[in-house]
């Protein structure tokens, strides 16, 4: 490993444990790239161009100071884990993701764009379902369009929850918010992940709000605007309409 890479640590147990669901995973990822972006070039102009701002949004608007441990699920390409990287304050940060082979492969080309201090960064396969790491452990969870796709979403809080420290906070960012007018565009959405086999799933706020509930981990929600000027106003008029925005932050009680 050169000394500009990002250290990747293979997890045995993990993969003894969830070959069949690896493969299976995998296969889905391609297919939810392939819907998301229809081109790699804009998978790349959005981690160039857009996702950045989600983390002066975080630690600006949020109120947010992203410090010491940080622990990425469902890290994917792992642009999250870049620009946490860059942060002054994390000393650690760890991306895991089930599929080795996108944080083998896609994440240090990710690294590589953003510019990450990849002597900070730790890519690991794992299953967010159980994390196999000690209770306690970490500052902050952070996870980015992921929480919607877990067969389980309050056990994935709940694990995200037990490896927290007291004190410590779970931020889960670009996740699909149903809103309660019904677009002609959401049938459409769902007709054509149904035709590719992917398993998605979609739910509202008040969804997502009882989900922390049933984890016992209090919730914070905070509506997400990343426009400027004139855009910046018509986007707040129409999130929560006709699409819908925002940051989950959970906080594990207690006190480091």
């Amino acid at each position: 490993m050169h000394q500009d890479e990002s250290k990747y640590v293979e997890n045995k147990t993990f993969l003894s444990r969830r070959a069949r669901e690896w493969t299976l995973a995998l296969e889905e990822f391609g297919a939810r790239q392939a819907i998301e972006y229809d081109q790699e070039d804009e998978w790349l102009r959005r981690v160039q161009k857009e996702f950045p701002s989600y983390i002066p949004f975080l630690t600006k608007k949020c109120g947010l100071e992203f410090r010491g441990r940080v622990l990425e699920i469902g890290a994917g390409g792992a642009w999250l884990s870049a620009e946490l990287s860059k942060l002054p304050r994390v000393v650690e940060v760890i991306a895991t993701d089930a599929s080795p082979k996108v944080l083998k492969e896609r994440a240090p080309r990710v690294f590589k764009l953003r510019h990450a201090n990849n002597a900070k960064i730790t890519r690991m396969p794992g299953d967010f379902h159980n994390l196999d790491f000690p209770s306690n452990h970490f500052d902050f969870v952070v996870c980015s369009g992921v929480l919607h796709r877990a067969a389980n979403i309050v056990q994935v809080l709940r694990e995200a929850k037990r490896v927290l420290k007291p004190g410590g906070q779970l931020v889960a960012i670009r996740e699909p918010v149903w809103p309660l007018l019904k677009m002609k565009s959401r049938a459409k959405v769902l007709a054509k992940l149904i035709a590719t086999g992917v398993n998605e799933r979609f739910y509202t706020l008040s969804d997502y709000k009882e989900f922390f509930k049933q984890a016992a981990l209090p919730l914070h929600v905070k509506r997400i605007n990343l426009s400027r000027g004139f855009k910046f106003y018509v986007n707040k008029v129409v999130n929560g309409l006709t699409h819908a925005r925002y940051a989950f932050i959970g906080s594990k009680r207690g006190r480091t």
